[in-house]
């Protein structure tokens, strides 16, 4: 008999080829020369993937995938070492175009909606998440959905994965989150806007943020991480409200910092850690990814080097 393989899951229902132009100065109506394009596998769930992977866990990546892009960034993927799990679709698999001046920094994006699913691969996913789940010690469920999944999708993937016993992180907004929150997932990564929309009301202040996140968590949600910016983030939970510090680091790039963040988290949970240490990872995780250009990465020596710096004290 086989042994089973313990692994991070995460969920990329909006997977995409991410497509990086790099121009010396972008010009409106005329031919464009890039000087360099990078082609990555895109999508929020898909950046957790990858930093986990990067912490050393084992990592199964789902969602749907469709026609040449689909079969583009599961082999973009498993390149790294991530097991695409994907569920075929019929349609192809979006393209979301990053076009960066070289000669001022500034970035102008093109986002591709999703590729429409039905509700015959909505079920077929289902299936497969099911088989994932038994070796599954966590899962992350990230971003947007395509056209064609109910609003409560994530819900049933919580609800699932909680029958399980397995803590499931949730990140995403709007609709989606106001509908997922009912499920009553492990985590949830709101920001002070999204919050506020959940409880229906303003949150500005940092107490206001600090009253929200326990509100929330004293709602059912055992684990409520807000962002304070640049002053870190706290986090509600049963051992009270702690603060995680970021270290003052000149900052290259925050584009991949939050997925970087969930990705922190995952692994502290996937190795059995308390409160403080799971927010010490995240933080330093989401600190080593605004050190590189690059989305949804870090490099081992500033993560070695940020982690002492990366403080947590308990506020509440």
């Amino acid at each position: 008999m086989s042994e089973a393989v313990s692994m991070i899951t995460t969920v990329t229902l909006n997977t995409s080829v991410d497509k990086l132009y790099l121009v010396e100065k972008l010009e409106d109506y005329t031919v464009m020369r890039v000087k360099k394009v990078s082609n990555t596998a895109g999508g929020k769930g898909l950046n957790v993937s990858k930093v986990a992977y990067l912490l050393g866990e084992k990592v199964s990546a789902l969602g749907f995938a469709g026609g040449f892009n689909g079969s583009y960034v599961s082999s973009l993927l498993e390149a790294q070492g991530i097991r695409a799990g994907f569920t075929r679709i019929q349609a192809e698999t979006r393209s979301c175009i990053n076009i960066r001046e070289l000669s001022t920094g500034r970035h102008t994006e093109f986002l591709e909606p999703g590729a429409p699913v039905t509700h015959a691969e909505c079920d077929e996913f289902l299936s497969g998440y099911r088989e994932t789940l038994p070796n599954s010690q966590v899962v992350t469920i990230s971003g947007s959905v395509p056209a064609g999944v109910e609003v409560d999708f994530y819900g049933k993937l919580v609800s699932l994965a909680k029958q399980g016993g397995i803590p499931v992180i949730v990140d995403t907004s709007g609709a989606l989150l106001a509908e997922t929150v009912k499920a009553k997932p492990t985590m949830i990564k709101p920001n002070t806007d999204e919050i506020g929309q959940l409880l229906g009301r303003r949150v500005q202040s940092r107490q206001e943020v600090i009253d929200a996140a326990w509100e929330l968590h004293q709602s059912g949600i055992p684990y409520v991480v807000v962002s304070l910016g640049k002053d870190g983030s706290v986090m509600a939970c049963e051992e009270g409200i702690f603060q995680g510090i970021t270290p003052d680091i000149p900052v290259v790039n925050t584009v991949g910092c939050g997925d970087s963040m969930v990705a922190g988290f995952a692994a502290a949970m996937a190795r059995g850690k308390g409160p403080e240490e799971m927010l010490r990872l995240a933080t330093a995780v989401s600190t080593a990814n605004a050190l590189t250009m690059q989305t949804g990465h870090f490099e081992q020596e500033d993560l070695d080097r940020v982690l002492p710096l990366t403080a947590v004290k308990k506020i509440k």
